[in-house]
Order: C-alpha cells, then sequence, then structure tokens
C-alpha cells in the first residue's frame, strides 16, 4: 500500500478552528467584510483586524481567502452560471489541490461567495498522493452527471509533476463519455481570466472571466460527506 498522505493537514487547526475560535473568526469576519466594503485594500485590512484578534497565520489565511467585499460578491453572482452548460475551462491544480485537501479530512473554507477554497499554499511544489485518483474521478463523473461534454484542463508549467498529473488526467478520462483536453502552459490565471464556463476558486479569475461554475463546490458537498469545512457563507 503507498503512503497516506494529509494534503493540506495542519495539526494546530483542531485549536485554532475549534468553536471558541470560531465565533472571535466570525466577529473579525464582519470587520473585515466591513473594512473591504470601504475600499481598503484586502492585505492591509486583514493586517489590522488579524492583529486587533490576535489571529494565528492560518487564521487570517482563512478570513482572506473567505471574505469579499459586496462589489466583488455582485460581480461574481452575476457571472456565475445558473443554466446547464456543456464546455468547461478547469484550473486544473485549483481543483484537483482542493479536492485532494477534502478527501484528506483537512481544512477547507466556504467563502462568502459559495465556493470552496482551502489552505494548502504548495506554491510551485506538487506531488501526486494517494488522493490524486479519487479526485480526478470524483471530477469526471461529476462533469458527465451534470452533462458536460467537453472540459479543457489547465495545468501550470512551472509546477512540478504537472506533467505527470496530465498524464494521469487523460488515462482516467478514457473511461468516461468526454472530450477532455489537458493543456500544460504559463500564465494559467491569466488564459482563464479570458474564458467562460471557468472552474476555479481563485477570486480574481473569478472577477476577470467571462462566466464561471461553482463546481469544486458542487462534488465536494455531493461526494465527500467527510469534508471539514468552515462555512463563512451565511
Amino acid at each position: 500500500m503507498g503512503e497516506v498522505v494529509r494534503r493540506g493537514y495542519v495539526p494546530s487547526d483542531s485549536k485554532e478552528f475549534n468553536e471558541a475560535a470560531l465565533q472571535i473568526l466570525n466577529n473579525a469576519g464582519e470587520d473585515l467584510y466591513y473594512l473591504l466594503n470601504r475600499n481598503y485594500k484586502i492585505k492591509g485590512a486583514s493586517t489590522f483586524i488579524g492583529n486587533h484578534y490576535m489571529l494565528s497565520e492560518r487564521q487570517r489565511l482563512a478570513l482572506v481567502r473567505a471574505i469579499s467585499s459586496q462589489v466583488d460578491l455582485e460581480i461574481r453572482k452575476m457571472k456565475e452560471c445558473q443554466s446547464p452548460i456543456e464546455e468547461v475551462n478547469i484550473d486544473g491544480f485549483n481543483t484537483i489541490i482542493t479536492l485532494e485537501v477534502a478527501l484528506s479530512g483537512s481544512l477547507l473554507v466556504k467563502g462568502m461567495d459559495g465556493t470552496i477554497r482551502d489552505l494548502a499554499g504548495l506554491r510551485g511544489t506538487y506531488k501526486l498522493i494517494d488522493k490524486t485518483r479519487i479526485a480526478i474521478q470524483y471530477l469526471l463523473e461529476t462533469l458527465e452527471e451534470k452533462g458536460i461534454k467537453k472540459a479543457h484542463i489547465f495545468l501550470d508549467a512551472p509546477v512540478s509533476n504537472s506533467g505527470r498529473l496530465k498524464q494521469l488526467i487523460l488515462e482516467m478520462s478514457e473511461a468516461y463519455p468526454l472530450e477532455v483536453k489537458v493543456e500544460v502552459i504559463n500564465e494559467v490565471d491569466a488564459v482563464l481570466s479570458g474564458l467562460k464556463g471557468v472552474v476555479s476558486s481563485d477570486a480574481i479569475i473569478l472577477n476577470k472571466c467571462e462566466s464561471w461554475i461553482n463546481l469544486n463546490a458542487s462534488i465536494i458537498e455531493e461526494k465527500i460527506p467527510s469534508r471539514w469545512c468552515i462555512d463563512f457563507c451565511n
């Protein structure tokens, strides 16, 4: 049996995101939302709020991933696909890594825009783990279940093992009635920002793309009941 890896697992999360900590985080989130709506930049505002509430780096990161200004929320809501679509453009590492984190039982946050984000922060380093195949399986299954015919998956060339992940996705996709194309390119974010039917939880991409579908949240909520997800959506 291969090595069992918990993608995104940090032992201190059980303490930093317990019930008492979440009450503080909710208050901090409300204050951060207030500042963002008054045109404060997220970096400065989150630092100010984090210092005020004496938050850890992980807690601050969770807030940054979860909280958005009302303007950004409205932009994303306007662009979110509400009717079925047949073709999607997928932020490959963003999607696969978040699913691996969910399958690992590691911390996720559901943002105010309804997307689910991880705190893994791999920053250019990636290796296939024991959760990778099931993550790809769930992605392909969900595409088929939702009537999607074509999937164009983009992987970041500078990230390690992008070629191996591409080959695995293509190999597994042969078992599904889908037209799957996988490209390993530079500047994935820039490419997706100009497309429609985008699958990603990256806030900047969601603000810039023509349209997007909240597929990652659907997969996680429908197929991974063991997930650990803190909800800032409501």
